[in-house]
This record gives structure tokens, sequence and C-alpha cells, in this order.
């Protein structure tokens, strides 16, 4: 369910905004709600982390990977 959330901003951080977000083909909305879930996610990681490495932490949830996958791939990819 989307609720409306009302920001009071500086006129020329709101303009910057809407650039930004034609820029990426974006609403200012999905931006901002993509910037809230990524705070989110910060909070649950292990602090600490560098940045790419906590981006990662549990993309393989649910998924029971093995060395020998990991070993496989690099053969693909190598051999």
């Amino acid at each position: 369910m989307n609720t409306k959330l009302t920001l009071r901003m500086d006129s020329a951080l709101v303009q910057s905004a809407k650039t930004e977000a034609t820029r990426r083909g974006k609403s200012v909305s999905q931006m901002v709600g993509e910037f809230f879930g990524a705070l989110t996610i910060r909070r649950q990681t292990p602090p600490g982390l560098p940045p790419i490495t906590a981006s990662l932490v549990g993309v393989l949830k649910g998924r029971r990977v093995m060395e020998s996958d990991y070993r496989r791939h690099l053969q693909k990819k190598h051999g």
C-alpha cells in the first residue's frame, strides 16, 4: 500500500532531485523510497563491512551453495 509523504526541502534541492530522477528514469518518490530501503538494509548488516560487501550480505540466503559449485564456476570461466 502506498501512502503519501510530504517533505519540506529547499527549492534548489527539490529541483536537483527532480533533475536527477529524470536522468535516472525514475520518480523522486522512487528514489526516496530506495534511499529509505537502503537505510534499513544498512542497519541490518554487520557494522564495519565495506559497502560492496555489505550490499551482498544475504543475496544467497536460502540457497545451498557448495565449494564445488564455485570451483565449477571458476573452471567454466577460466578453463
